[in-house]
């Protein structure tokens, strides 16, 4: 009875705190909102975090693994060390106004909700801060900011240069359309630019001495859709041009192609790189071009912590899911018609239970790296109605508005409460990093 009236009371603290907090936490979100900045860029959006961070008390320490716009904000000191991993940055070509009608201006803008992650990170981290400065409870809170994740680099490059290595646990959240823990193995991946340089000549007076870089590119595409029949189900191989300049007329003695390979393992994604890698050294053979391979960026899969899962899904039980005004519901309507969304009609739901096995999803993301450093949870709430597919202008419409800002309120509290057991059962860290 003793140990309910105690968790009562705590998830009424945190209550308490966010109703607080909650209009500077939506504010925060709604600024970064409108001052979307594309990954490595994002100097506005890493302030405005930073600032509220350090007006309720945090030291914050700038230029972290090289990145002008990474930052550490840190209270406390001591075991367990608590880690917030923060993410601002905006997807090209998807900026809006909040409720504008929906159409995006071309510019950066939200469509992965960055702008709720963020600032629920740093909300979560700031109510736990205060609940352990209330009960004078030892250890520290850190919230990492981390710029560049939509390409891929942010937290490999950090994770590269040690800044998880001494933190407990790490915690996240991504914005998506269902309230749920994220038991999910997000994907291995490969981003590679494959470069060709071929021979100009005139296409039809001569074109014997041309040799086309855009047929060693075509080629090599050719090649990797054939090789799609042999690899493994959860393989996925995405390309696209990035160079076909230049009149017919001419033959092109410059093509550029850059290519996401993806898998569940990282074994299995590199073995399809290196595949990938020999299509287009064959491509080149064929074409007498010579092929350049540059390695934007790596991450390993998910490795995904029970032990983390099931204390965070306690904590979400706690926190009752939101309520949406009839306004709200009225908006999913009308961006479930504009977009085609597949919802039936039904657009926002409660907690999903906690899956048996990991997940495996068709998506990736830096954090993966950190998950192989220290154990690692991630949450997902809805921040868009069901439906809602991330990196498209429909979740960018939610995000700026009431229904992007009540599941960054939502998941905020519950990892700060999911985070508060962890501190108070430090055992709970210990089986986390026996399982890891």
């Amino acid at each position: 009875m003793a140990d309910r009236q105690g968790a009562d009371r705590d998830v009424a603290a945190f209550c308490d705190w966010f109703q607080r907090n909650s209009g500077e936490m939506i504010r925060t979100a709604d600024d970064i909102f409108r001052h979307p900045e594309l990954s490595g860029e994002e100097v506005y959006s890493s302030r405005r975090l930073a600032d509220f961070l350090e007006e309720r008390g945090f030291e914050i320490r700038w230029n972290v693994a090289g990145f002008e716009t990474a930052f550490i904000a840190e209270w406390g000191s001591g075991k367990p060390v608590i880690g917030f991993l923060a993410e601002y940055d905006a997807l090209p070509g998807l900026g809006q106004e909040p409720v504008a009608e929906y159409e995006p201006s071309g510019g950066p803008g939200h469509g992965c909700g960055h702008n709720l992650l963020g600032t629920a990170c740093a909300g979560a981290a700031c109510a736990l801060k205060e609940q352990m400065e209330n009960s004078g409870t030892a250890g520290t809170v850190r919230v990492y900011g981390c710029p560049a994740e939509e390409i891929v680099i942010g937290k490999i490059q950090m994770n590269e240069a040690g800044v998880f290595d001494d933190l407990s646990v790490a915690v996240t959240w991504h914005p998506f359309d269902r309230n749920r823990v994220s038991y999910d193995i997000w994907q291995a991946q490969d981003v590679k630019n494959y470069k060709f340089y071929g021979t100009a000549a005139h296409a039809s007076k001569h074109p014997e001495l041309g040799r086309s870089a855009l047929d060693a590119a075509e080629l090599m595409n050719v090649g990797v859709n054939y090789l799609r029949e042999h690899v493994a189900d959860d393989v996925r191989m995405h390309y696209t041009y990035t160079n076909t300049d230049g009149p017919a007329n001419i033959v092109p003695d410059y093509a550029a192609t850059n290519y996401f390979i993806r898998s569940g393992k990282r074994s299995r994604t590199e073995n399809a790189s290196m595949r990938v890698d020999d299509c287009a050294k064959g491509a080149a053979l064929m074409t007498g071009t010579r092929v350049e391979i540059e390695l934007v960026t790596s991450n390993k899969e998910m490795k995904v912590n029970r032990t983390l899962s099931e204390i965070f899904f306690h904590a979400m039980e706690q926190v009752p899911v939101p309520e949406y005004t009839k306004e709200e519901v009225q908006f999913a309507k009308k961006v479930s018609q504009a977009a085609g969304l597949e919802n039936d009609g039904v657009y926002f739901s409660g907690l999903e239970p906690l899956e048996e096995e990991p997940v495996l999803l068709s998506i990736g993301t830096d954090v993966s790296d950190v998950s192989h450093t220290v154990p690692t949870v991630m949450l997902s709430a809805q921040a868009m109605c069901k439906g809602t597919p991330l990196h498209h202008w429909s979740a960018a419409a939610q995000a700026g508005m009431g229904i992007g800002q009540k599941g960054m309120l939502y998941v905020a509290e519950c990892m700060a409460l999911g985070s508060w057991i962890l501190v108070k059962h430090p055992e709970k860290i210990e089986e986390a990093w026996k399982e890891m």
